[in-house]
């Protein structure tokens, strides 16, 4: 591939990664309007994000392995020609039972492109300063999508109509296409055997739909109820006949040895905490922004920029600081910046102004930018080349059910503070800062305990290693790196 297709190529995966991050929360701030237009109950309102969330979860693991067995520049393809069309289906829609449909197939096509965009980025880019430099590029566009949705389905809901948020998607969509055909070269494993485990793509899907599910129905049908109890039973029944699939089968959708890399053990968990804390914090400022400062859904929604900017700004110096201190210790600053960040986001209350809001969020951009990209780049740098598209998909899919599972868990202390704080006679605002605060102080301690983890499980071996990583029919060789261990 020329220096020219390789940069070609990035832009049109980091696109199709802005598309699926700004589909992730566009459509928060449009439900009201979508509401009114369709006649829909609560129940269909929660579907049409739900519906999105469910299917993407459940698909992203198969979606990684279709990528590395039949190609990842086909599965990309065929993931972005599902997501622009039925994101066409969704602008669209009529009706409440189309919208929720469109939704759940754009989940399909996004739990296809999503790990392919990683593996081309890492097939692409072969050189260690270049391929650091693409992943910055791309964790940037996709951050900077994931602060946006607010800001263009605010935009969009409050001045054109709100089947825009998704018909937007489309010219978006077509001009990818247009550039990955020519620029994105065909990649897959190094495989001897062609053939699927079809045992291993069911179970994963079973266990992660049913997990998630129950993340999105607990707190309305009640985590006791027998519903919910047995979605978590179901998942967990799932997963022990996924992890003993995995450990016979000559073809195993995953490995369950490349888990003996720390640096995708250990990033996953970052990750995973990160996602917790995070997207759980980043759902209910958006409630804190409208319901107690008042802000309108446009102007909450620009509160997000400065973030997203800092976001940008960070990313493309990550690789710069990384080659001064090294990952590990680039990612615990970056974990420990969003600690400070959400530190001052303690601080305020309910007469914070627009501008006491920008520092915090600045902080925790810069510190988003600066962990992101160190983060993939060992991930995807501490395995083989044939497991690039399972481990994007593991490290997509652990910020998903992760971060549902955030939302569900600082939801409940929330609810819970805020309970305290009405029994005691507070007022209804009052009362939903205090849990507001104590969902922080939760998130805050979490991330906390991110910088240790990052720290410890990225750090670079202390000697030249090489190892053989056993598994039923293959070898997976994991090689270590020898660079600047203190």
């Amino acid at each position: 591939m020329t220096a020219k297709g390789r940069w070609w190529a990035l832009a049109a995966v980091s696109l199709a990664t802005l598309m699926t991050y700004l589909d992730n929360n566009v459509i928060n701030v449009a439900i009201p309007t979508i509401q009114r237009d369709l006649h829909l109950s609560v129940t269909g309102l929660e579907w049409i994000v739900s519906s999105y969330l469910l299917v993407l979860a459940g698909l992203l693991l198969v979606g990684g392995r279709l990528a590395d067995v039949y190609g990842r520049r086909r599965v990309f393809l065929t993931g972005l020609a599902i997501f622009t069309l039925s994101s066409l289906t969704a602008g669209l829609a009529g009706s409440g039972g189309v919208l929720i449909g469109a939704r759940a197939v754009q989940g399909l096509g996004a739990a296809l492109l999503m790990p392919a965009t990683l593996a081309i980025i890492g097939h692409a880019f072969t050189d260690v300063r270049e391929r650091t430099a693409a992943i910055g590029i791309w964790s940037a566009i996709g951050a900077l999508g994931l602060a946006l949705g607010p800001v263009v389905g605010g935009l969009i809901s409050q001045h054109i109509h709100w089947g825009w948020i998704f018909l937007i998607n489309v010219p978006i969509g077509v001009v990818t296409f247009a550039i990955a055909i020519p620029s994105v070269a065909e990649s897959r494993a190094d495989l001897e055997s062609r053939r699927l485990d079809v045992p291993g793509l069911i179970t994963s899907a079973v266990a992660l739909t049913s997990l998630t599910y129950a993340l999105i129905e607990g707190h309305d049908r009640g985590w006791t109820s027998g519903q919910i109890l047995g979605a978590f039973g179901l998942a967990a029944a799932a997963t022990a006949v996924f992890l003993a699939i995995e450990s016979r089968v000559r073809q195993p959708m995953v490995h369950t040895a490349v888990f003996r890399a720390r640096e995708l053990s250990g990033g996953t968990a970052v990750m995973m905490i990160w996602a917790f804390g995070v997207l759980g914090i980043y759902f209910f400022t958006s409630l804190y922004l409208q319901g107690i400062l008042g802000f309108s859904p446009t102007k909450a929604g620009l509160a997000f920029v400065p973030m997203a900017l800092f976001v940008v700004l960070a990313s493309t110096v990550a690789a710069r600081v990384t080659s001064l201190i090294g990952g590990h210790r680039t990612v615990a600053a970056g974990v420990l910046l969003m600690v400070v960040g959400l530190l001052l986001f303690a601080r305020l209350g309910a007469g914070a102004s627009f501008a006491a809001l920008i520092p915090g969020f600045a902080v925790f951009g810069i510190g988003i930018g600066l962990m992101n990209v160190p983060l993939t780049t060992a991930v995807l740098d501490g395995l083989p080349a044939e497991h690039a598209g399972i481990a994007s998909a593991l490290l997509n899919n652990s910020r998903e059910v992760a971060g549902l599972l955030g939302i569900t868990v600082i939801g409940a202390v929330l609810r819970a503070q805020q309970g305290i704080s009405l029994r005691a006679g507070a007022s209804a605002p009052q009362a939903f800062l205090d849990g507001y605060h104590a969902g922080l102080w939760v998130t805050i301690g979490l991330l906390a305990a991110g910088v240790v983890v990052s720290y410890v499980s990225l750090r670079p071996r202390q000697r030249p290693e090489l190892g053989v990583l056993a598994v039923p029919g293959e070898e997976i060789e994991a090689e270590g790196v020898t660079a600047n261990a203190p």
